[in-house]
Order: structure tokens, then sequence, then C-alpha cells
């Protein structure tokens, strides 16, 4: 039976707003009001955030703080990698969804010749580069970072060369070219994209399940059709954001979108998902709680982490057992 591992990263550089690294926090505070002994029952290793840098000046306006988030993202891999190594369960927390990419690294250096395919359960797409960002926040760019997309196509911005060589830099990580290819990934009630992130969703036919269709086949359906889009991967990444719930539950996170999923959807989506034996990592980000009252966004990620959580030691156990 496999071990889960917690990897925090408390990093918040790709974020637009501040706070997210308060996060893993909130999650802590949530486990205790509840009386679980969650934190106490599985390995946690801490991954260096360097959000000090928060206070020097930004010099990257299309990629803010690129620099740094390679070198966060250089560590996230290096810990998602060696975990794997150790034959055990990646569970990622972390602040900003940016840090994602480091995660999917550290999956494609343990498992090169592997092909992999990535769940994003989140109210984005996050599929812009510096090129076409309007904003510059680099948690709106994780997945074009593993699936090498600059989309020149649709450029806004001339980024400088300093930007496009830690952009590089970033889309080399771990492997060299795509870590990712479009027909392995799979959206879950994306709902607030800009023009360039929906002209790669149309050009390579991107797959989103929208929170009407999630609403109406059901959870286990949707479910069972992400996973069988996947059938040519042999692993399987699940990224959660806290932003894919609606926003009436989910005040406490940088970035909140109206129509998406209850909680109770969430627990079940995570549930279901994570006990396909081909996922290897997990990881929930975003919760942000100053943003937030009564910490009420890290009760309910917690919830829903423990159901995922649960579905990971339930599907380990099961495997053995056969």
């Amino acid at each position: 039976m496999k071990k889960v591992k917690l990897i925090e990263v408390r990093s918040e550089l790709g974020a637009g707003t501040r706070g997210a690294s308060m996060g893993i926090e909130a999650l802590r505070v949530a486990c205790w009001d509840k009386g679980s002994d969650y934190f106490k029952r599985f390995n946690s290793i801490s991954v260096p955030d360097l959000n000090y840098t928060l206070f020097d000046k930004d010099v990257f306006p299309n990629a803010h703080r690129i620099d740094s988030i390679l070198t966060v993202q250089k560590n996230i891999a290096n810990a998602v990698e060696q975990t794997i190594s150790m034959d055990m369960f990646p569970l990622v927390l972390s602040g900003d969804h940016s840090n994602a990419h480091g995660t999917i690294a550290g999956i494609k250096a343990a498992y090169p010749d592997k092909t992999l395919g990535v769940i994003w359960i989140d109210a984005h797409a996050d599929i812009h580069s510096p090129y076409t960002s309007p904003s510059g926040n680099v948690h709106g760019m994780p997945l074009a970072m593993a699936l090498n997309f600059d989309n020149l196509e649709r450029q806004i911005n001339d980024p400088a060369p300093e930007t496009v060589f830690f952009w590089n830099s970033l889309k080399k990580l771990g492997f060299e070219g795509p870590k990712l290819a479009p027909e392995h990934l799979v959206y879950m009630v994306v709902r607030d994209t800009e023009e360039p992130e929906d002209y790669l969703l149309s050009k390579y036919g991107i797959r989103n399940f929208t929170y009407s269709e999630v609403n109406q086949k059901g959870i286990p359906q949707v479910a069972q059709e992400a996973l069988d889009r996947l059938q040519g991967c042999d692993f399987i990444y699940v990224s959660f954001d806290v932003d894919s719930l609606d926003s009436k539950f989910s005040k406490g996170t940088g970035t909140p979108v109206e129509v998406g999923l209850t909680v109770e959807q969430a627990k079940e989506l995570n549930h279901l998902l994570l006990q396909d034996p081909r996922v290897v990592c997990y990881e929930m980000t975003e919760i942000n709680p100053t943003l937030d009252t009564e910490n009420t966004m890290a009760e309910n990620a917690f919830d829903i982490l423990e159901a995922a959580t649960d579905a990971i030691l339930h599907r380990e156990s099961k495997s053995t057992a056969i």
C-alpha cells in the first residue's frame, strides 16, 4: 500500500492577490476545528517558497516574478520526483496554481517515457503565456508551460529577453519538450477564459466539461468520461483549484467565479477520479484565507481533501488486496 506524502508549497508568487501562502495554515486550522488527525497521519515536507521576494521590485511585467518562480518550481519538481521514486504518493498542497507546473515537471522527470494525462478542475484555463497574458500573473500560465505553448498566433505582449529566457527555462523544467499533449488535457468546469485561451481550446479540441454538463449528466458519468478520454495515458495527475467551486462557497480564493461546483459535488468528483489506479499525484491550490470570513473556504476545502485522500488510500488498499 502506497503511503501518502504531503508536499507543502506556500509560494504565492504567481498570484495577483496576496494571501494564498496562508492556505495551508488555514487547512490546518480547519483540520483542528474538525477534531481530525489528518496532518498527524502523513509525513510532510515543505518546499522553500521565496515569498520574501514579493517585497522586491518586480521587473517582469509580462510574467511577474518569473525568476523566483523558476527556482520554486525546480524545488517542487525535485520533491515530487523524489517522493515518487520512494514509491509514495505525492499529495501537493500549494499556494497558487503556477506551482502545478513544478508538480507536472516532477512527475515527468520520474516517468520520462510514460504518457501523462492531466485533469484540471478549475474556473480558469491557465493556458496563457507571457505573450498573451493580460495580467502577467503566472498562475494563469502553468498549462502553457507543460504543453510548451507560446500561442504566438494570439500575441498581445512583447516580453523582454530576460522574461523569455526564464519562460523557456520553465518549459524545459524536468523534461525537454512538451510534458503533455493537448488531447491528454481534460478541463472540469472551466468558465472564465480570455480569447487567446479560447483559441487554443478550439484549435486543439481540448475537452472542457462545463458546469451545465456536469449537472445534466451527474458527477459519476462526467468522472468516468474524463477518465475514458485519457485511456491512452499511463498516468494521470489531478489538479484541484478551489475556485472551481461556485463563488458562494469560495470567497476565500483570489479569483472566485459564479456558477461552479458545490462542495458535495467537488467531494464526489475528487473521490471518484482518485480511485483510478493511474492517478499518481493530486494537488489542491489557491486557498486564500485573507479574503475569507470564519475560514469557510479552508473548511470546505478540507472536507474535499479528506474525501480525496480517502479515495487514494482506499484504492491502494483495494488494489493490493487483489
